[in-house]
């Protein structure tokens, strides 16, 4: 997994945009880590992610439309041998002097991250 930005909009959300990349020989299948606690209004998604900002000890969780869908990729269900998948998330903005937060993307390792705007 690659993050290319992790930018605070205006409107009060941050954006966190990549690519997940399978560098394996056979197709990757197991996503349904990333779906989170779904109530299936998303389906396939990565709504399971979330960034943590561990000096204000706060847990941002994927924000969601009016028919409760997340804001963020949806339809990732096999990633094929050399395969790159884009990613987004949008979520709360934490407060504006923070700016290292940490996102936990599940069967990843936690990885800190710099918001910038």
């Amino acid at each position: 997994m690659t993050v290319n930005s992790v930018t605070r909009d205006a409107g009060g959300f941050v954006t966190v945009s990549g690519q997940i990349k399978n560098t394996g020989d056979k197709g990757f299948g197991n996503t349904a880590p990333w779906r989170g606690n779904e109530l299936n209004a998303s389906g396939v998604s990565i709504a399971g992610v979330n960034l943590v900002d561990k000096v204000g000890k706060k847990r941002y969780y994927v924000l969601r439309d009016t028919e409760g869908r997340c804001l963020c990729t949806t339809g990732v269900v096999i990633i094929e041998a050399g395969q790159s998948v884009p990613f987004f998330a949008q979520f709360p903005a934490p407060p504006a002097n923070t700016t290292d937060v940490e996102l936990n993307f599940p069967t990843f390792a936690s990885t800190p991250l710099k918001i910038s705007g």
